[in-house]
């Protein structure tokens, strides 16, 4: 396994990672590098209008990203982070542009120590399931490794197959929760969590 300072650095170099999330094996790139992102998508095969979801540590860097929330909405974000929801935010920076493409940014604060520090150290992370689209994601870095080969600059096995489901991705908007992907936290426990309407 690597030192996470070899992770860092691999990571600040703007090159493609792929490791174990809290759910299932991802593809890891530095969410500020626009053409680290687009290598994400291609590696994928999936178009790159189409928004990864981000990876924070903290609510300073959720602020970096350019999303504003409110107090209320933070309380609600409070109820599942850290944890494996994502949630559809409100971005219209500029800047990043190539994350959200006007659409809303996917963020998620996930509750893993190794990431969290990881995170501290890198910044924002774009993740996603490590598979060509719509393909199942890999299991086991084996069977990564069959899919991307030479291709990914750096491979980090958990040492085991992970068979998780991926984050719950719902959105957040003016008081109403949507639900857009159901995942690793059900919904019935999403409801038990959340004080908003639930569409």
């Amino acid at each position: 396994m690597p030192r996470i300072k070899e992770l860092v650095n691999t990571l600040k170099k703007g090159e493609v990672v792929i490791m174990p999330a809290d759910t299932i094996y991802g593809l890891f790139g530095l969410a500020r590098n626009s053409q680290t992102v687009k290598k994400i998508a291609k590696l994928k095969g999936r178009h790159f209008d189409k928004p990864f979801i981000v990876l924070v540590a903290s609510w300073a860097q959720l602020d970096e990203l350019g999303i504003k929330i409110t107090e209320r909405e933070k309380r609600f974000l409070k109820n599942v982070w850290p944890g494996k929801v994502s949630v559809v935010l409100p971005d219209k920076n500029s800047r990043f542009e190539h994350l959200h493409h006007n659409r809303g940014l996917a963020v998620r604060w996930p509750k893993h120590k190794f990431l969290t520090t990881l995170l501290k150290k890198t910044g924002p992370l774009v993740s996603t399931s490590a598979n060509k689209a719509d393909n199942p994601p890999a299991e086991t870095i084996t069977e990564a490794r069959v899919i991307f080969g030479n291709q990914i600059d750096l491979y980090l096995s958990a040492g085991r197959r992970l068979k998780n489901k991926p984050s719950t991705l719902i959105s957040l908007e003016n008081g109403k929760i949507k639900v857009l992907r159901k995942g690793a936290l059900p919904i019935k426990k999403l409801k038990q969590k959340l004080n908003y309407d639930l569409v």
